[in-house]
This record gives structure tokens, sequence and C-alpha cells, in this order.
């Protein structure tokens, strides 16, 4: 029952709430009227046998005492025929049967004579049987009184004898009958009260169900998030205060979620526009430019658009943020965006790109209207006078402009081109408009060549080179084989960061500056190898230095190192020197020359980046080199590459053909390694095996490599 009213509701429960007391109220009843029914029914049916037999037994008395069976026949058949009588029977005061009529078989009296003057009565299974004795009855008649003997007694004193008995039986199952239909009454009460009970209960349950329903309903919706619904609040009393409190709630929670869903919009709008604008200026920043560039480039490829893009440079810039601080300088920034703002038109985009440069996207401008845009933007910047603390300062604009049309490119390319472009400007005398043109990017290259050369002066004087070491280990190790480091060269920058040797190594090359920065590196090996062996620790290892293509090519260099390694000859067997295959090729009979020299104070070589260059394997029968490096292009993705895989094999077999020893670079997983152990690959060298550490690490601390 309780699971039954939880899962339909209240509704139910007001319904069993006023069905079960009225129907168990109505059962108890009923069964007590029914009981009384039936008691009644069993009771007027004994009564009228009795009262049958009792008048039947004066009417046969004379029949009785004559012993005139024909007498009693017409008595005793008006009696059988009455409803329910089964037999009638008429026995003498010995108990044989003078007379009797029915389906009833009466052989004697089957009752006791104890009471010869009641009315016995006996029950059976299907009817009721009643005795009644026959008395001799006299009258005396007198001039006062006349007085009778009666069967029941109550006359005055008894004048009569017994003569017999008369026996009357009624079947039972009229009374069977009439008390099956007051039962299928009773349940037919029942039922019509319990409908009636129901139907008044449900109407009434409706009266209060429905404001909960509602209710119900209201709080549903409004826990799903649907503030603005409300309740009818037309209820008095509970049902009235709960109504109006929901509504209040409603509308007090649909307030809260609105101020909420404001600041949320607010704080979105705010994060999508910062991410989008500069902080300082409130112009479009590089990354939302950049996006609108892309666009733009699509455009003119898809559409034959064309547009146009200003890359602007203050000029004089420094002077002001160097002379007055960073506040006058973003202060100066924000006037002069402001300034440049109001020239722009509709559909064009300005934006801040970081520091002093700005860049600006013409849509839809072809290029003598994109020069006088540039040319506004230029003359305003030079008109403009910043002020600062009683200071004045003037200041320009470079402006690179370059087209933007089906043929552009990227819009990396683009900006790239645009820069150049405003470089040229800058170069030229500042305060310029320059139309980008193709010598302009060879111009910017070797400006940033120039600047790495400055740079890599200054790290060369302040002693800012490092030399950091990599183990290079075997693929399947044994005891006999050496240990082996290669040393890697890094510049560290002026705050301290490392600069990996792709940056500014090609400017180094470029400018004849390899050849120095070899002689620090062999300097600095030759050092730390001495330090190394002169530790606790000793045995058999190698330290792998690099050697440019310049260096080789450079006599001064090569007498100078053969000069340093004389001077050190029981270093030679622990140095191997690494060159690269295409500055092998190029410079054969002299790196030849330069091998056999140097293996004869014991030093080894390996061929490096084998793979990357001109890959001819008929060189390696001509150059006395006892390792191979295999490039790292072709090991990375080996395991999941089957042609690098087959180039990382077939050199491997090329070098064990001309007895070589190879060194697989650039391993970064396991599976790399399981690659090399199956094509059996010498040695293996990357990050998965050991992540490179300064030099200081392997010479001057208790770190060992076992």
């Amino acid at each position: 029952m309780r699971n039954l009213t939880t899962r339909y509701g209240i509704q139910l429960r007001v319904l069993w709430l006023a069905l079960l007391p009225a129907m168990l109220i109505s059962m108890a009843l009923l069964a007590y009227q029914t009981v009384a029914k039936l008691r009644d029914l069993e009771s007027s049916l004994a009564e009228r046998g009795a009262a049958m037999v009792r008048q039947l037994a004066p009417a046969v008395e004379y029949g009785v005492v004559s012993g005139n069976a024909e007498i009693l026949m017409p008595l005793i058949r008006a009696a059988g025929q009455e409803s329910d009588v089964k037999g009638v029977g008429v026995f003498d005061s010995s108990g044989k049967v003078i007379a009797r009529f029915g389906d009833t078989y009466w052989e004697s009296k089957p009752v006791s004579t104890d009471h010869p003057t009641h009315i016995s009565q006996i029950r059976f299974s299907k009817s009721l049987v009643f005795y009644a004795p026959i008395h001799k009855t006299e009258i005396a008649l007198d001039d006062f009184s006349l007085t009778a003997t009666r069967i029941d007694g109550n006359a005055g004193p008894e004048k009569s004898d017994l003569r017999g008995w008369v026996g009357l039986e009624l079947t039972t199952a009229g009374l069977l009958m009439d008390q099956r239909r007051v039962m299928l009454q009773s349940l037919a009460i029942l039922l019509a009260g319990l409908a009636m009970s129901a139907l008044i209960g449900w109407r009434m349950g409706r009266q209060i169900v429905q404001p909960i329903q509602s209710l119900s309903r209201v709080v549903g919706r409004i826990g799903e998030g649907y503030f603005s619904e409300r309740v009818n609040a037309d209820g008095t009393g509970e049902f009235g205060i709960l109504q109006r409190g929901v509504n209040q709630m409603a509308s007090k929670l649909q307030s809260a979620h609105e101020q909420m869903q404001e600041r949320i919009d607010q704080a979105t709008a705010r994060l999508i526009y910062q991410a989008a604008h500069d902080s300082l200026t409130g112009l479009v920043n590089r990354r939302e430019f950049e996006l609108r560039l892309d666009r733009a480039v699509v455009a003119s490829q898809q559409h034959g658009r064309t547009h146009a893009l200003c890359y602007m440079d203050l000029d004089q810039f420094k002077i002001v943020n160097d002379t007055c601080g960073h506040a006058a300088g973003d202060e100066m920034l924000c006037q002069l965006s402001l300034l440049l703002k109001a020239l722009m038109r509709e559909r064009d985009t300005l934006a801040r790109l970081g520091g002093d440069e700005f860049a600006i996207l013409l849509e839809n401008c072809d290029l003598d209207d994109a020069l006088k845009v540039a040319e506004q933007c230029r003359a305003a910047v030079q008109r403009y006078h910043f002020k600062w603390e009683n200071r004045i300062f003037g200041v320009g604009a470079s402006i690179g402009l370059v087209m933007i049309d089906r043929d552009a490119g990227t819009a990396a390319n683009l900006l790239s081109s645009a820069d150049a472009a405003c470089y040229v400007a800058k170069d030229r005398g500042r305060n310029q408009i320059h139309v980008y043109e193709q010598k302009d990017s060879d111009l910017v290259r070797h400006r940033n060549e120039m600047l790495w050369v400055s740079r890599i002066h200054k790290a060369l004087d302040d002693k800012r080179l490092r030399l950091f070491w990599q183990e290079i280990r075997p693929v399947s190790p044994t005891a006999e084989e050496a240990r082996h480091f290669e040393l890697l060269l890094r510049m560290q920058d002026e705050d301290g960061k490392l600069v990996l040797p792709m940056a500014f190594i090609p400017a180094a090359e470029r400018y004849s500056l390899m050849p120095q920065i070899d002689s620090w590196v062999l300097e600095t090996t030759l050092n730390a190898c001495g330090i190394f062996l002169d530790q606790s620790i000793r045995g058999n290892c190698v330290f792998a230095i690099n050697l440019s293509g310049v260096s080789l090519k450079s006599l001064e260099f090569r007498n100078h190192l053969i000069s340093l390694l004389q001077s050190r000859e029981h270093l030679g067997k622990h140095l191997c020197f690494e060159i690269t295959e295409t500055a092998a090729i190029g410079n054969l009979a002299v790196v030849n020359d330069f091998i056999q020299n140097l293996k004869q104070i014991g030093c080894r070589f390996a061929l490096d980046d084998f793979g990357s260059g001109l890959s001819s394997f008929t060189y390696l029968k001509n150059l006395n080199v006892d390792f191979l490096k295999i490039d790292g292009a072709f090991v990375k993705n080996m395991a999941t590459d089957s042609v690098d895989y087959s180039m990382v094999e077939a050199i491997h077999r090329i070098g064990q053909q001309v007895g070589l020893k190879t060194v697989a670079e650039y391993v970064e997983s396991e599976a790399v390694m399981a690659c090399l152990r199956k094509i059996g690959v010498d040695f293996a060298q990357g990050s998965y095996l050991h992540r490179p550490e300064p030099l200081e690490t392997l010479c001057f601390s208790d770190k060992r490599i076992t």
C-alpha cells in the first residue's frame, strides 16, 4: 500500500483517506446488519413452524383419539401444502405413525417424551422438524367458568392425558435463498456505498490536490530553469499563503537569475572583447588582426578582391619611453591610437601588434587609395606633438605597404613582407611609406643576420657560450663498449635564456665566425675531458664534437686544432669529431687529409646527419670515418612510417658493408628503440634515452654515467 501511494502521489492518498474509514465502518455495519437479518430469517422460520404445529395439534386430536386416519388426512394435507412444508406426520402415544403427508419419512416419533406438554424442535442440515403433543381435552361447564387444558399449559389445572404427537418438517431451502439474497443485497449496498464514497472522495480530493499539483508543476518548471512560471494564487487559507509564497520565491529567483545572466553576459562580452583587443589602446590586437587578415586573404583568392596591408612603426618612440618612462609611452600610444582611428574608414581595421607597431587592413582598396590612407596616417603622426611634464616630443611613422591579391600567399607571409617594407622605409630615412618589393626580404634577412653577428660577438666577449652533454647509448649494451657523449653548443642570451644553435649558426657560418666558435668548443672540450679523466671514475670514454664546414675550409683553424691536440696527445683517443655530410663532400680532399692527420693522434670521426644532404653512398668508401650517424628525420617516425624504416635499414646495411658503426639520432620512444634493435643499429641518441645537461654536471659534480 505504501509503495502504491508513493507511486501515484497525493491524489491517491487523499482518496484512500476518504475511502478507508468509510469502507471499514460500512463493512462493519453491513456485516452486523446482515448477520442480524440472517438470524431474523432463521428465527422467523422457527416461529412459523412452531405456530403451525401448535395449531395443528388440537385440530388432529379427534382423529387421533378416534383412531380414524381418514379424518386426519385432509388436515395434514392442507398443512403440507403450505410453503416450505416438507412433510406432516401424526403419531399415537407410543410413537407409531397414524398418518403422514409429504416427502419426509415418518416411522416413529424420534424425540423424547420427557416434556409432553412442550413443542420440540430439531435442526437438520436441510430442514427443521417440530413436534407438538396431542392431549385429550375435557371441557367442564358450570355456571361460572369454562376451563380447558392447553398445550402450552398456561390454563388452569391439567385435566387431559397424552394421546399422541403431531410432527411438521420445514425445508431450509427457502431460508438459504433468502439469506443469499440478503447477502447479495448487502454486497450491492456496500459496493454502491463505496462507489459513492469514492466519487465524493475523488471530487473532494481534487479540490485539495489540484492546488498542490499546480504548485508541484510550477516548482518543477522553476527547477528546470523556467523562472517566469507562476501559480494561480486564488486560494485561501494555507493554500493561498503557500501559492503566494511560491510566486514570491519564483519572482526573486527570476530576478536573481536575470541579474546573474546579465553579469555573465557582460563578463563574456568583456572576455570576448579583451581576447580581440589590446588592453592599453582598445584597438584590435595581433591575434584578432591575423584572423581578419586570413579572411581577407581567402576573399582575395576566392573572389578576386584586392586589399592592402599597412605595417606602421613609430619613429623616435624609444626616446619618449626612455626619457619620460613607460607611463608617458603608454599615454602617447593611447593618444596616437585615437588619432589614427579617426582616419579609418568604416570597413578598415586598425590594430596594435605590440610595442610601437601598428597594422592597418584596408579592405576592397587598390594601391592608389591605399597610398592615400597611408599618407594621411603618416602626415597625422608627423603633425602630432606629445606633451609630458613641460616637454614636447615629435614623432614620425615609417609605413610598409603590401597589396593583397590572388597571389599574396598566407597571412604570415603578408605580415613578414609588410614588416620588411617598413624596415626599408626606416632604413631610407624614416617617416616614409614604402611599397613592398621582393628584394626587401633579402634586406631584412641581411639585417637579422647582422643582428645575430652582433649578438654572437657579444656572447663570445661575455663568455656566454655553453656546452651541454648528451649520452649516446649502445642499442644492445656490451661491457666492452666505451661511454660515448656528444657535446652540444648553446648560447646564453643577455636575459639568461638559452638559444639553440639553429638560430645563430647560419649567421655565424655566413660571416665566418664558426672557426672562432669551434675553437672555443675545442678548448672547452679538451679542458672538460682532462678534468673528467682525472676524476675517480676512469674508463673508456669518447667526447663527440661538431665541426662546421666553414671551419674545415680554414687552414688556420685546422692548424690550430692540430697544434692543440699535439700538445695533449693522450686525449686524442677520447675525441670524436662529427662533420656533416654536406661539408665533407664539398671539401672531400681537404677533409680526407684532415681526418688522416688526426687519426694519427688517435681521434675518431663520425659522418653526421647522413641522409639529409647529397646522400651518395659512393662517398662512404672515400671517407675514412668510424661512425655513420643516421639523420633524425628518418629515425623519428620509423616506428609508424615504413619508408623511414626502410631508409634507416638501408643506411645501416651500407654502413655495415663499409665497416662503420651506425648511430640513430632523435630517438624519442621505446617503439623506435625496438625497431633499431630489430635492424641491428649499433648506437642510439635522443631525449628518450637522455636529455641534454650542462657540461658541469658531468665534470664538476658527483653525478657520473655508469
